[in-house]
């Protein structure tokens, strides 16, 4: 690995001064541009942030035309977005793929859920339609951001007012069923900026039987300066979701290319509304200061088809049970969440420093309930046919989540070109749970009031030989606070710790002088500790505890280059190891094992040519590499992994955009993650090869010649 990164670097750097006396291009100016998620939403340039962070420009978004954020995403090194079908998803970001709550979530630098009630799918409630840009932070970012921002931070910019009106339309389809339409539309009058966006979305007759969704999506943001000193900016986002839920599929249909879902019935729904107002006033041109308020309201109803277990089952030499008898659930997760953080920002003099500190706030009461369902299988069909809801409540408890936090960030500059950068944030949690039903195995524990808290720093530093190239390193920690159903989904309630995770990095970055060539590279060290873990206790249950210590590492690195006017290159790539430090789970060892569903190495590749021939027309080639993985933590099986190749052809004339893209061009059959467990193997189909078909049109030239 650092054979053949090293040469690359080594490249890089001698281009770079070989061709000093040029004069940068576009691209030289990357380091100057702002940057807003490494400083609480307050612009900094790139140069002077000492983390590993990655832009998803809006040429990216309209270029790419992507109908979900793993388009978009797994085109930054490092980062592995795994599609689990209709923009449900999992994360891998310095971390395993994952359903745990290792990843933060921001619209705007706000959460998009409130700690404690983490949901894995939480990005299929994002609106691509009216996002601006995307930045993702790779690493903790706790001191900044507070909990669950371990192995990365996605934030997600939305569209700002324009003073001159813009309006743009969007219609697209596939083969495989999939059709949406888009529009966003933004404009100012006086004192009043507008900015508005959303799509619809539907898919019907899949690849596979009972894989159909629909998801309408709308945010609106309205502007209001008061003075040149004073503004108010509020924005809304209105979310209606459904899935039929798919499940995954089995080794034998797996490996015969059985496309048959065992269900008929499961779902999942969201529904989920976010309001933000933020009043901004600016000093003097040294002094700003902010306050937000903040509320959601979210609800996720499922029948989900990870719950749904056969009676019929293997116990010890023997099978007992009803073969046609399973058992399942339907439950639903829901919370409203207010929200106050205020902020301000002073810059100073001495050192080029600038002090950013606040306070912040959060209110959020969610409920849950489970109630039990008797299915019918069909043994023949190997299907899950019907199911019958008796009067069998399983979960039926309310929780009142509270969150108070402080924090301060520093930047200055001792001398001329360092730039240093401190950060410390103080998170206390308060938990009331309220079970409804008199605890027992099934209802859950007994009613319990549970605080936790947690001071989190970050101390880095930049270094800049010259304006195209630098270095920075930086130690910081991260942490994240048992989740509501790690806590009370169980007869006791456990004494449980935050997870804590240490993080040490270092990187560098250039641009050559003549603008042609950009690169990153970053390596890290991230430990984690006092992850919640199932343990087999003595008597044969199994309880939550605070037990085990990981190791990740890794180098990250992504390179750009611009041979001629026409054609531009992108490579990003990975090589991470994560590895099971001290980890007992249900009474089996795995110390020293790599972990499961972590692959080694990722690649994505880009070739895209704009003919100068043929003026508004590009064409590219994508191909994004998984390596094989572990599929358990005993590391007894592999999956191979998988290569896709992703094609996309565009043709903008005057107002008009029209797209092709063809995913998984080359048919590739394969899973997009592979697990294994004592009941076997489970694999979770990619779609087949996708034919995206597409046109926009941009209004916004009619608007630009209006007297």
């Amino acid at each position: 690995m650092y054979k053949l990164l090293l040469p690359l670097l080594l490249v890089s750097v001698s281009r770079l001064y070989a061709q000093s006396d040029q004069k940068p291009d576009s691209t030289a100016r990357m380091l100057q541009e702002f940057i807003f998620t490494a400083s609480r939403g307050e612009g900094i340039k790139r140069a002077d942030a000492p983390l590993a962070i990655s832009v998803i420009s809006t040429k990216n978004l309209k270029d790419t035309r992507a109908t979900s954020a793993e388009q978009l995403l797994n085109k930054i090194s490092g980062v592995n977005m795994v599609t689990l079908g209709n923009e449900q998803h999992q994360m891998s970001i310095r971390q395993p793929m994952t359903t745990k709550s290792l990843f933060l979530y921001l619209e705007d630098g706000i959460p998009v859920r409130t700690t404690g009630l983490y949901n894995h799918n939480a990005l299929l409630e994002m609106n691509l339609a009216a996002t601006r840009t995307i930045e993702v932070i790779k690493g903790p970012s706790s001191a900044l951001y507070g909990s669950e921002a371990i192995g990365g931070v996605v934030n997600f910019i939305t569209l700002a007012p324009t003073e001159q009106p813009s309006l743009k339309l969007a219609l697209q389809g596939n083969n495989i069923g999939y059709k949406r339409g888009d529009f966003s539309s933004t404009f100012t009058t006086g004192k009043l900026g507008f900015a508005i966006g959303g799509y619809y979305a539907d898919k019907r007759n899949g690849f596979l039987d009972y894989t159909d969704f629909h998801k309408g999506i709308f945010t609106a943001r309205m502007d209001y300066r008061f003075t040149e000193r004073t503004t108010l900016s509020n924005s809304a986002t209105w979310l209606n979701y459904y899935s039929d839920m798919t499940g995954t599929i089995d080794s034998s249909m797996f490996a015969t290319h059985t496309f048959k879902n065992q269900q008929t019935f499961t779902y999942r729904k969201v529904k989920a509304f976010r309001y933000r107002s933020t009043l901004s006033h600016q000093w003097n041109n040294q002094s700003n200061s902010s306050l937000s308020v903040i509320y959601r309201n979210n609800s996720i109803g499922q029948n989900p088809a990870y719950r749904i277990k056969d009676d019929y089952r293997r116990q010890g030499n023997v099978y007992v049970g009803n073969k046609e008898l399973a058992h399942g659930e339907i439950n639903e997760s829901s919370f409203n969440s207010y929200s106050l953080v205020a902020q301000h920002r002073l810059q100073l003099s001495w050192k080029r420093a600038v002090i950013i500190a606040g306070v912040s706030t959060d209110l959020s009461p969610s409920d849950y309930t489970a109630e039990y369902i008797r299915i019918k299988k069909d043994t023949l069909e190997s299907k899950y046919v019907s199911y019958q809801a008796p009067d069998s409540l399983l979960s039926n408890y309310s929780t009142r989540l509270e969150n108070m936090a402080g924090f301060v960030h520093l930047e200055l500059s001792p001398v001329d070109p360092l730039r240093v950068v401190l950060s410390l944030r103080y998170d206390r949690f308060r938990y009331d749970y309220n079970n409804h039903l008199d605890g027992s195995a099934y209802s859950g524990a007994p009613d319990a009031v549970n605080r936790f808290s947690r001071v989190s720093p970050k101390i880095g530093l930049t270094y800049s030989f010259t304006q195209r190239v630098g270095v920075y390193a930086n130690y910081s920690q991260g942490f994240v606070p048992p989740q509501v159903t790690e806590m009370y989904n169980g007869v006791k309630v456990p004494q449980l710790s935050p997870a804590v995770y240490d993080n040490y990095e270092a990187g560098a970055w250039f641009n050559s002088a003549n603008g042609k060539m950009s690169a990153d590279l970053s390596i890290y060290r991230l430990e984690g500790k006092n992850a919640v873990i199932s343990v087999k206790l003595d008597d044969g249950s199994f309880a939550n505890q605070n037990a085990g210590r990981t190791l990740h590492k890794g180098i990250e690195a992504g390179l750009k280059y611009n041979p001629w006017g026409d054609l531009s290159l992108r490579f990003s790539g990975a090589y991470n190891k994560h590895v099971f430090v001290d980890y007992v789970e249900k009474g089996v060892d795995f110390n020293g094992n790599e972990m499961n569903n972590a692959p080694n190495w990722l690649y994505n590749t880009e070739i895209i040519c704009r003919p100068s021939f043929l003026p508004g027309f590009r064409i590219g080639a994508e191909w994004q590499h998984v390596g094989s993985y572990f599929a358990d933590p005993a590391n007894t099986d592999r999956y191979e992994g998988y290569d896709v190749l992703n094609l996309r052809a565009g043709f903008s004339f005057r107002s008009f955009d029209l797209w092709l893209n063809v995913l998984n061009a080359t048919d590739e059959y394969y899973s997009v993650i592979t697990s294994k467990s004592n009941f076997g193997y489970s694999y979770q189909l990619a779609e087949p090869v996708s034919f995206n078909v597409g046109i926009a049109y941009d209004f916004s030239p009619l608007f630009k010649h209006r007297k």
